[in-house]
């Protein structure tokens, strides 16, 4: 931890009406926060957004008792203070309009964990909600992609949880400080997750939880991973706030969809109805973001043979004789099946991924 670089930034967020955004620019402008407190009144104003009052406010500043009671408690707990300028803050966080400008990490941030993806759903989950939330938690864990949720009850608890147990990393947002870990009964939890993982906050370690956190905090689990899958949600649920970030963020919106008579359900049905991608399964997450994944093209051949492996004698006939592209009417006369038998068949090669379908009813083997 760079101590001097981030006691000037910290202090810097301390001032009255300067914002995210605004320290964002200020640290673009200058080299080092330090500098920003070095600087002449008039290259202060050069910075877009800040007037003469604020700039006062800076030359002004004289809490570093505070900051540096703050930085002394998180060198006594190992809290690590990362600042915006430094290489381990995440990449795409940094992306967006308003990054915090420290994140207080209990734990470690590696290079890999910018591979992430965002799983997040209702406190209140069904077994259905915790089923899916598991496979498919695993199932991305076990690729080397990052889980990223809030430590909730529930569908985020369920996620981290999934990510471990698979073998993978994951990391936890709070809209607590990181030496308040809420919910409590989730301590054993944090503690796993640091050990294989991050846990992370923009607050100062001993803030506790308040209701106005939650929405901040939902912007650095959607800002911090290339998409945000809601497995499952109320119309009411903070999920859904986490994907409306993730829309404004220009990041991937995914949604599980679920029974349409369950109240946990309407949140992502809703989300499926506005646009978000429909997912079924984990490739439907992969389609969107596998230029990032070094393991899919394994991945896939894997799922590929299992499939091949797993085929019926009845779907092996047809799948055989689609070395190239062939008319319906031909499989039907080659496998002397009824059509209905036939269409049936290449229905579940199509579901599979093994079959596709032409105008003029061809189809051909998906190579």
């Amino acid at each position: 931890m760079n101590s001097k670089e981030a006691r000037y930034t910290i202090a810097l967020k301390e001032i009255k009406d300067i914002g995210p955004v605004l320290v964002k620019r200020i640290l673009k402008h200058f080299a080092t926060a330090e500098d920003v407190f070095l600087a002449d009144p008039e290259e202060l104003l050069s910075v877009e957004g800040l007037n003469s009052e604020l700039v006062k406010r800076i030359k002004n500043f004289n809490l570093w008792d505070r900051i540096d009671n703050i930085i002394n408690i998180c060198e006594k707990r190992q809290i690590a203070i990362i600042t915006i300028k430094d290489e381990k803050y995440p990449k795409l966080l940094k992306e967006i309009a308003d990054p915090p400008p420290v994140l207080f990490c209990r734990g470690e941030i590696k290079e890999e964990d910018n591979l992430a993806l965002a799983i997040v759903g209702s406190r209140k989950c069904s077994d259905y909600g915790k089923r899916v939330t598991e496979k498919i938690a695993s199932e991305l864990a076990s690729l080397g992609i990052n889980i990223v949720s809030g430590l909730a009850r529930g569908v985020d608890s369920i996620a981290h949880n999934s990510a471990f147990c698979a073998g993978g990393r994951t990391i936890a947002f709070l809209g607590s400080g990181v030496s308040v870990i809420y919910p409590p009964e989730n301590k054993k939890l944090a503690e796993k997750i640091m050990n294989n993982g991050a846990i992370l906050s923009e607050f100062y370690p001993d803030e506790p939880p308040k209701r106005e956190n939650f929405p901040k905090r939902n912007r650095l689990i959607s800002g911090f991973s290339l998409g945000t899958l809601v497995t499952e949600a109320t119309l009411n649920s903070g999920a859904l706030i986490t994907a409306s970030f993730a829309l404004e963020q220009g990041r991937e919106v995914f949604a599980v969809p679920g029974n349409i008579n369950s109240k946990n359900s309407e949140g992502t049905n809703f989300l499926i109805k506005k646009g978000a991608k429909l997912v079924q399964s984990v490739e439907d997450i992969l389609e969107e973001i596998k230029a990032f994944v070094p393991l899919l093209k394994e991945f896939e051949r894997e799922k590929n043979t299992k499939e091949r492996v797993d085929l019926e004698d009845s779907e092996k006939a047809i799948f055989n004789l689609l070395n190239s592209p062939m008319l319906l009417d031909e499989l039907i006369m080659k496998t002397g099946m009824s059509i209905s038998k036939v269409l049936e068949i290449l229905l579940q090669l199509e579901i599979k991924g093994l079959v596709e379908k032409f105008e003029g009813k061809y189809v051909r083997r998906n190579l």
